[in-house]
């Protein structure tokens, strides 16, 4: 399947730019981009994708994507007339190595940094962590130069501290190199994703390796990970079985195998208790947002297909979006 690359108007000279849109009916194909970006979504209800994530949005929606976590939004407002009602997305893009520099890397920037290195697998934020949010994000929209990088680094502060939120994408999308303030909870972590695709790792093959007890490490594995070692194996098999319907075209059955399940059937039940749809369903409703037809783009974003064409933009006049750099 292929994933579009768009190309964002992030300049070298910039620190971040802000695109601040109205009435958009999110009419481009799933993509993604070395940028960060942080997306706000005001008055419109739809579906999001995020990695190997789908799930509805209604009126509001804030999401932090790390770099090439690829994402669409959908529209499911929209009348069969056309008419929807009225929206605002505000999207913020920065460089992946805005934080690489020697100021920035300081230890009043380390809870940003580490915001940052989580969002691979997609954030959402919620309650008052949102409502702050917006105020902020839509205040950028209105300054320019130095007052509105203390507001982008006040609101990164604000997302970075925030309890108001949780990941989308599955542990497959997180980078292999943790980061985890916990010396033994990483050596595990890094044990599992190097061997979660055998269908015999079992928890106490991995709490021998930290010299635990098996009740001792559950109860350690558990309170680091929010999560059973039991459920976070299947998290992370499932996540690596749709990264690879998503990205490959290898059949269902060698799919199961490689992401370690030794049992079709147990695959395909358990595939469809939590992400709700068959294998070949969630590949195929992938599928239909990938499909794209350049000559109906309407939004004034460009995404580079595969054979590098140069596709007309089109766009409509109710659509309008300011950009700024700063």
């Amino acid at each position: 399947m292929k994933i579009f690359r768009e190309i964002t108007p992030v300049k070298k000279s910039d620190v971040f730019v802000i695109l601040d849109s109205y009435n958009v009916h999110f009419d481009y194909p799933i993509h993604n981009h070395p940028e960060y970006e942080l997306n706000l979504v005001i008055g419109s209800s739809g579906n999001r994708i995020v990695g190997d994530s789908i799930e509805g949005y209604a009126k509001k929606d804030l999401v932090l994507l790390g770099p090439y976590l690829y994402h669409k939004w959908d529209r499911t407002d929209i009348r069969l007339d056309g008419v929807a009602p009225d929206c605002r997305v505000v999207t913020i893009q920065f460089d992946e190595h805005l934080f690489d520099s020697t100021l920035l890397s300081k230890g009043p920037f380390y809870r940003i940094r580490k915001l940052l290195n989580r969002s691979n697998r997609g954030i959402c934020f919620t309650g008052t962590t949102f409502d702050q949010a917006q105020s902020l994000i839509t205040g950028l929209t209105r300054l320019q130069g130095f007052e509105s990088v203390l507001v982008f680094l006040q609101l990164l502060e604000l997302l970075a501290n925030s309890t108001e939120c949780r990941f989308l994408a599955s542990e497959v999308f997180r980078e292999y190199a943790l980061d985890l303030d916990n010396h033994r909870m990483e050596i595990a972590y890094q044990y599992v994703v190097r061997n979660f695709n055998n269908p015999d790792l079992k928890i106490g093959e991995v709490a021998e390796k930290l010299h635990m007890a098996e009740s001792t490490f559950s109860h350690f594995f558990k309170k680091n990970t929010n999560k059973s070692f039991t459920h976070f194996l299947l998290d992370l098999r499932l996540g690596y079985a749709c990264k690879q319907l998503l990205e490959s075209d290898d059949n269902v059955g060698n799919i199961c195998l490689k992401s370690g399940f030794n049992n079709l059937a147990n695959f395909n039940r358990l595939f469809r208790k939590y992400r709700r749809c068959t294998p070949l369903q969630y590949r195929k409703q992938y599928k239909m947002r990938v499909d794209f037809d350049w000559s109906h783009q309407l939004t004034p974003y460009q995404f580079v297909p595969e054979d590098n064409g140069n596709h007309p933009l089109l766009k409509p006049e109710d659509y309008a979006t300011k950009l700024a750099h700063n």
